[in-house]
């Protein structure tokens, strides 16, 4: 955890935060280790006496999440996940235990999202292939053009891409928050090493180590903390410009990610918003599908309607109350690699917003 970027974001408890919606702010606990105005493991604790809360500092990522005991319960096995695997190795493992395991699913990920946010990097990917995150972001940044002074924050960032543009961009602090730690873990090494790594998914269980240098400007003014999209952990009002891009359809309440960046922008800062409509009850529950499952309602099972009238404030009991659209949405090519012979094709609903 970059300390320049504690200091200036101050970051609340999640938990107060969740429970209570007080913004109780957290201080270092104890530092097991610390380099180059960074902590590498301690602890953050919280403020108020009463919920005293730790949360662990752990290979320089704050885990600031409301329900601690239950992300690191799930999460466990991936803290401690060796990364000096050779590669040679990795498959070995990936073969024994197989194409449903929980390692094999992890894999998947990584090429997935390694691929999208690195691979254009790679003089070998041919042009126009990966980097669709990039020119959605860069997309919403043309249409959204000046904003206010201030620390950026990236909602959902992933393997990071995302959080480097926007350093570039804005030549603010940025902060990603992402709740999978595998991704974080890739995307920490760019920052530190000016490198990709990930295995690349050849087919079936089929993978090759792909290393792509993938160096930024600005990358000192990034740092990636483990966060929960719906409980942002800092005060409101904080952010020149919140990004959230394909994150909507991956959280448990959609309206409540709203209200979340609704409550994080500044006083005229901006809000990018992109999202497919892939609704999985795996992430969120059906009920809370915005229109995907209300083809006799109001609005036909029209998912964009939905997100209009809660982007327009007055137009739906759970509307934003400061945001509001500029110009018309787009709609964004979105291409996710799933193996050599797989590709899946999204379109994209991008929404750019102001406060």
């Amino acid at each position: 955890m970059r300390l320049g970027h504690f200091e200036r974001l101050r970051p609340v408890c999640p938990r107060c935060l969740a429970t209570r919606g007080t913004a109780v702010p957290l201080a270092l606990g104890f530092v097991e280790e610390e380099a180059g105005g960074s902590v590498r493991w301690g602890t953050l604790v919280c403020g108020d006496a009463a919920c005293a809360m730790e949360y662990p500092i752990v290979d320089g990522v704050p885990v600031l999440v409301p329900d601690l005991r239950g992300w690191m319960a799930a999460n466990g096995h991936l803290l401690t996940l060796r990364a000096d695997l050779p590669a040679a190795m990795e498959g070995v493992l990936g073969d024994g235990f197989g194409p449903d395991s929980a390692f094999n699913a992890t894999r998947q990920h990584l090429s997935s999202y390694g691929w999208d946010h690195y691979a254009d990097l790679d003089p070998a990917t041919p042009p126009g292939q990966a980097g669709s995150v990039v020119r959605c972001l860069e997309a919403g940044l043309e249409r959204l053009g000046a904003l206010p002074p201030g620390p950026v924050l990236d909602l959902g960032c992933g393997a990071g891409r995302t959080s480097f543009e926007l350093a570039e961009r804005t030549g603010g602090l940025v902060v990603g928050l992402d709740m999978h730690w595998p991704l974080l873990m890739l995307a920490r090494r760019v920052m530190e090493r000016g490198e990709a790594v990930f295995p690349l998914r050849r087919s079936g269980i089929a993978y090759d180590r792909q290393r792509i240098e993938a160096r930024f400007a600005g990358a000192e003014r990034v740092d990636f903390w483990i966060g929960d999209a719906l409980f942002p952990p800092f005060a409101p009002h904080g952010f020149a410009l919140v990004a959230a891009m394909n994150v909507l359809d991956c959280v448990a309440s959609p309206p409540a990610l709203l209200q979340a960046v609704d409550g994080a922008v500044a006083d005229g800062g901006g809000a990018l918003l992109a999202t497919p409509f892939d609704w999985s009850t795996q992430a969120t529950p059906v009920e809370a599908w915005l229109g995907g499952h209300s083809q006799r309602g109001d609005d036909a099972g029209r998912c964009e309607a939905v997100l209009a009238r809660l982007l327009t404030p007055g137009a739906h009991p759970q509307s934003v109350e400061r945001l509001h659209a500029e110009g018309e949405p787009l709609d964004i090519p979105w291409t996710v690699r799933m193996h050599d012979r797989a590709r899946m094709q999204y379109s994209t609903h991008l929404v750019t917003l102001r406060a």
